[in-house]
């Protein structure tokens, strides 16, 4: 069966690849902005991710699993979502400086024939050194901090910041190796 990511993110792509080669990337144009935080970082992540997935599945004519994912960063209840420029940046890393904070996916499944839906998210606890101003500077003015949630990528230069993380460490980059893998299983795709 057909398998489409519906997420324009390399990050994925490249994760979801360990699952399988045989996919199709359909980046989902879903106005994230329509759903409202609602207190509850699972839930919101896994209506985002479904968003994600419903509008690509309104395209598909072929039968197609679509997968749909979202990664936020959370912390003392705040979402700290891309940053808009530099500053923001700055300001999301040094509120994360020597803190512990959450990074949850959501993910959303959808079979495009049959419309069923499976749907689950998955938290990571990670905890950031003590950081300098001049480490969180250096650290933007390489500009990895760009298109990620909490301005850090765990996988790049940015993982020197991490002292130690509790839970899935594929979660923290943006797709849930595990729980995805059991969530296709789940509903009968074997990778």
């Amino acid at each position: 069966m057909k398998i489409i990511l519906a997420s324009a993110s390399s990050r994925r792509q490249e994760l979801l690849n360990r699952l399988t080669e045989s996919f199709e990337i359909i980046i989902s144009d879903f106005d994230e902005e329509s759903i409202k935080f609602n207190g509850q970082c699972d839930s919101y992540v896994m209506r985002l991710a479904e968003g994600k997935a419903l509008n690509v599945c309104q395209g598909i004519n072929d039968e197609a699993i679509i997968i749909g994912c979202d990664t936020i960063v959370s912390f003392n209840g705040k979402i700290l979502g891309k940053p808009k420029d530099e500053n923001e940046a700055f300001d999301m890393l040094k509120l994360l400086s020597g803190n512990t904070h959450q990074v949850y996916s959501g993910i959303a499944i959808i079979n495009s024939k049959t419309g069923n839906v499976s749907r689950d998210f998955v938290c990571t606890d990670v905890k950031f050194d003590n950081l300098s101003d001049d480490q969180i500077k250096r650290y933007i003015e390489n500009g990895e901090y760009k298109d990620k949630a909490g301005a850090y990528g765990i996988q790049g230069y940015g993982g020197i910041f991490v002292e130690e993380i509790h839970g899935c460490y594929y979660n923290v980059v943006g797709l849930p190796l595990n729980k995805l893998s059991k969530m296709l299983r789940g509903m009968g795709i074997n990778l």
